[in-house]
Order: C-alpha cells, then sequence, then structure tokens
C-alpha cells in the first residue's frame, strides 16, 4: 500500500523545473526524501499537500488526488515547515491549541492534545513561555508538535534538523524515529544531510534536480560492500604502505583505510602488519555503501 504515490510528476516555473516527470511509491513507516538544496524536495511536499498546482503529472496521498481534495489531505497530514513561522507572542500551548482546532478538535480535546504531544517533544515545562524567547531546538519542537497536534495518518518533515547543533539533532531523529515506530505515524522527511537519513529511515528516494535517482529501503543503500575499514590510534601512513606492498587495494579516508577483501587473508594481511608495525588496531569492519554514493555514481555517469 502506498501512502503517497506520484506518476510522472512535473512542476516548472519561469527559469527553472522544480520536478521533472518524477514517478515514484511510499510505502508505510520513515522514509527520507534526500537531495541538495534545490533539488526540489519542498515542492513536492507543497504539491502533496495540495498548496501548489502541478505542471503535468498526477500525485496522490493517502489514495486522494491532489488537486482535488487538498483540503481533505491536510485534515490527514500534519507538516512541518522549513523555514521560521512561529509567532513571537503566544505561548506554544496556544499556538497548538489553535492549530489542533483549525484542524477540527473540540476546545477541550485540543488542549488536551496539546499537552500530549508537547510533552512528547520535550516542551512539557516551557510550554506556557512565550515563543519568541525560544532558543532554535525548542521552536523547531514546536513546529513538530503542531504537525502531530491533529493525531495525523502521515506527517512531512522538511528538513527539521536545520539550525540544530548536534546534541539537538540527535535528539530530533530519535523522536521521528519514535514517530514512526511507537506512535504509528508514517513520516516523510526530507535532508539534504545523507547521514542523518540513513540513521532513522525504512526506505530512502534521492531526487536531484528534480529527477528520481534512485527509491530503495535503507538496507539496500547500506548493504556490504567487498571492502574493509580499517582504523589504527596512529601509524596510518605507515600502515598503508605496508598493505600496498602485499598488493592490496588500499584508499585513505582521513584517520581510517578501505582497503578491498580478495579472501580471508586479507584480515591476516591487516592483522599481520598491524603486529609488526606495534600499531594500536582501533576498528576492522565490513564496510557498507552510503547514500552519498547514489551521487557519486550519477556523476560519473554510471
Amino acid at each position: 500500500m502506498h501512502i503517497l504515490a506520484t506518476e510522472g510528476l512535473t512542476k516548472r516555473f519561469p527559469t527553472v523545473t522544480a520536478l521533472d516527470s518524477l514517478t515514484v511509491g511510499v510505502g508505510p513507516g520513515v522514509t527520507g526524501l534526500v537531495g541538495a538544496n534545490g533539488a526540489g524536495k519542498s515542492t513536492l511536499i507543497k504539491i502533496m499537500l495540495g498548496l501548489l498546482p502541478p505542471s503535468s503529472g498526477t500525485a496522490r496521498v493517502l489514495d486522494l488526488d491532489v488537486g482535488t481534495q487538498g483540503e481533505r489531505i491536510r485534515r490527514l497530514v500534519g507538516y512541518m515547515p522549513e523555514h521560521e513561522c512561529l509567532p513571537p507572542d503566544v505561548s506554544a500551548t496556544e499556538f497548538v491549541v489553535h492549530l489542533a482546532r483549525m484542524s477540527g478538535l473540540p476546545r477541550t480535546a485540543a488542549r488536551e492534545r496539546a499537552a500530549d504531544v508537547l510533552r512528547h517533544v520535550g516542551l512539557a515545562e516551557e510550554r506556557y513561555r512565550p515563543i519568541g524567547g525560544y532558543s532554535t531546538g525548542m521552536k523547531q519542537r514546536v513546529k513538530l508538535a503542531q504537525a502531530l497536534a491533529h493525531d495525523p495518518k502521515l506527517i512531512f518533515l522538511d528538513e527539521p534538523t536545520n539550525g540544530l547543533d548536534p546534541r539537538g539533532r540527535d535528539e530530533m531523529l530519535h523522536l521521528i524515529r519514535r514517530i514512526g515506530t511507537e506512535f504509528g505515524i508514517s513520516v516523510l522527511v526530507t535532508s539534504h544531510l545523507l547521514g542523518e537519513l540513513e540513521r532513522v529511515c525504512d526506505h530512502v528516494i534521492v531526487i536531484d534536480g528534480g529527477r528520481l535517482l534512485r527509491s530503495s529501503a535503507i538496507t539496500e543503500f547500506t548493504q556490504a560492500t567487498q571492502s574493509v575499514t580499517v582504523e589504527v590510534e596512529e601509524g596510518t601512513e605507515p600502515l598503508a604502505e605496508r598493505l600496498l606492498a602485499a598488493g592490496l587495494k588500499v584508499s585513505r579516508h582521513g584517520r581510517t583505510l578501505l582497503v578491498g577483501v580478495t579472501g580471508p587473508q586479507t584480515f591476516d594481511a591487516i592483522r599481520d602488519a598491524a603486529v609488526d608495525l606495534d600499531l594500536c588496531l582501533i576498528r576492522l569492519e565490513q564496510a557498507r555503501h552510503r547514500i552519498e554514493d547514489v551521487f557519486r555514481e550519477e556523476e560519473a555517469g554510471v
């Protein structure tokens, strides 16, 4: 079952084509939509919400047509926008209650729901303070809370980690994963930070210049390669030289080496070299493909 699907979806603006014949389907769970800034991610979400008409092609969300049933889609879907959009002079509670009521919840139910979602995103204590005094991380949490206020079946999160420090990004990603696993709400999350999506998503869609590059389960992106990652405390360069002299294929990436595996003897060679050079071996693990490999393949014309 698809929670959203497009067929030949195209959106042209006077100077740019934001989406170019995009055909893709998204199932339940947490799906990542990855691409560089300007790749068409935000445009796709706005079309899915019925806020922006496509130039051609079709799109459906929860089996509803975006062209004719946009209002109904917006009642069933939560949306966390990328840009700053919060009123500074009201509290988080007032704001979330207001949007919950706009989604059709009665006043009492809206207040109860607002308290629940603000507690869920970690704003139980601060929810009565004016939003203008919030940090960037707290404001992102308010935007997430309002997207959940009406108990949607699906939420669109547009660059939810923007402006956050590493700890704030980790906490936001943990919240997103919980939404998809514990609460059973499907999630479409956009990001230009590839590593983030590998951490939280079940499925990833890669687009570039409005075109689909790949749509796959995350396990297919991160499947094991025929290489091993080697990290030592010191002595990376002499270790690389020793392994190259042994006839192995080696490439250096900062403090780590990527060594091509030709058989069990490769691991023996790495072990013996580390012992001979009296090196402290920190890591020896099977390397895995990453999402950014898709972009490298595209640039190389693979």
